[in-house]
């Protein structure tokens, strides 16, 4: 099978790629580095059945020929994380939607299967807990920039479906909720990178508000084994898919468990939300998803526990601390 991930430099992506390569595949990918890195596919690079182009989704001849040899596309090219998203809101909203948009069209033109992930940020401040996917989407005023991601990911997610059900666009949505793993990088905002790299250095442990917000972190390689099954699944197209984790957990007591594995004195420092991001910021209290559906279509369960997960992340960067090559990157590229 011939696979083309969009945003493939990724964090998510890298792994996607690897999972493929790794089966056999013939993977592509492309990505404008602008929160990606070559770094994350270092060790495909020169592999007969990796390809990787350097240039924005957007570039619509450079995609269409990707889009002609592929068989199925991820399209994960998105900006992403709440710090890029509050100060660059114009490339947030431009970057999502007009992506999102070329990648479609094009995939149309060739009836080619195609899954879009979106976020659980689209979820905003509903309190159906937990998140079901035909439940409802509340989110905030558009005088607050913090929901203009939500909102261009469920614009997106409204065009995905609209093609699927106008122009028999074979498309999936997948909701991911906190993916975590190895070369998740904090400089955006991600919270377990951030903490462990703090934890590390032995920096004071940043937690936003009271810490009483709480978030299900779920594992790199448990999404993308999930992210597989429903790209080629049958019944998949025109739905929506939560993927995730339902192991919930205060960030509060996040921090006092990487603090904890890592064996680190730092302490733990509470930071307004309005010194953090902006005035007026609003964050969501919980984050939990229904996985029902997802388990009745493709037996999806999560298996790495969060213990496993911190350590996936705290040895991910103890190497590159190091020099040396990650674990988990030995393991893909061997």
């Amino acid at each position: 099978m011939r696979v083309l991930i969009t945003g493939g430099a990724g964090f998510i992506g890298s792994h996607l790629a690897d999972a493929h390569v790794a089966r056999g595949d013939e993977v592509f990918i492309i990505d404008d580095l602008s929160t990606g890195s070559v770094d994350n596919v270092e060790h495909l690079i020169g592999h007969p059945r990796f390809h990787h182009t350097i240039g924005a989704v957007q570039n619509r001849p450079v995609t269409a020929e990707l889009v002609d040899r592929a068989d199925v596309i991820y399209h994960l090219a998105a900006a992403v994380g709440v710090r890029l998203i509050i100060e660059s809101p114009v490339r947030t909203i431009e970057t999502n939607l007009t992506s999102t948009e070329c990648v479609l069209s094009l995939a149309a033109k060739k009836r080619k299967r195609v899954l879009f992930t979106s976020t659980s940020e689209v979820y905003g401040l509903s309190t159906e807990i937990p998140f079901r996917e035909d439940g409802h989407l509340v989110l905030g005023a558009t005088t607050t920039g913090r929901w203009s991601y939500a909102a261009t990911k469920a614009i997106d997610e409204f065009l995905a479906l609209a093609y699927c059900h106008e122009r028999r666009l074979p498309v999936v949505v997948a909701r991911l909720f906190n993916t975590v793993g190895p070369r998740q990088t904090g400089a955006y905002g991600m919270v377990v990178p951030t903490m462990v790299g703090q934890a590390l250095a032995g920096e004071p442990l940043t937690v936003f508000g009271d810490g009483s917000q709480s978030r299900c972190f779920a594992y790199v390689g448990d999404v993308v084994a999930a992210l597989m099954k429903l790209v080629v699944h049958s019944e998949a197209p025109g739905a929506v898919f939560n993927v995730g984790s339902t192991d919930e957990i205060s960030v509060l007591d996040l921090a006092r468990r990487v603090k904890a594995l890592t064996r680190s004195q730092s302490p733990i420092r509470f930071i307004p939300y309005d010194e953090a991001y902006d005035v007026g910021f609003e964050d969501m209290p919980r984050r939990v998803p229904d996985l029902s559906k997802v388990h009745a279509l493709i037996g999806y369960r999560h298996s790495t526990p969060l213990d496993d997960i911190l350590g996936a992340v705290i040895d991910d960067q103890r190497s590159k601390a190091r020099g040396a090559a990650p674990e988990a990157t030995r393991r893909a590229a061997s």
